[in-house]
């Protein structure tokens, strides 16, 4: 069976590993790179979630690399926007996720 593995920031790690995947932190889109290309070798890696702002800013050749690949296959997700709020972020990921808009209230 394939795994999840979700390349994000720290700060997001958590969400993730409470939703059960399997996470890698990076701090920046140099790190991210880094473990995103030690990830397209791995057989068991099916699916790989990455920060939309860090595989925005791969290196051309890498970013070529993924672009070709057809497995794993890989996923962007949406990055928190400075001045965007908790709630503004989450809605956004679930707006991508599921299709619709959910209004989150306090």
């Amino acid at each position: 069976m394939f795994k999840v593995v979700v390349i994000t920031d720290p700060e997001s790690a958590t969400g993730f590993r409470l939703a059960g995947s399997d996470v890698l932190e990076a701090e920046d889109s140099y790190e991210a790179s880094q473990v995103l290309s030690s990830l397209l070798h791995e057989e068991e890696t099916g699916i790989i979630a990455i920060r939309e702002d860090f595989l925005a800013n791969l290196d051309k050749s890498l970013y070529e690399q993924v672009e070709r690949c057809y497995h794993p296959v890989i996923i962007p997700i949406p990055a928190p926007r400075k001045g965007d709020e908790v709630s503004g972020y989450v809605e956004r990921l679930l707006r991508r996720a599921i299709g619709y808009n959910v209004v989150m209230r306090s």
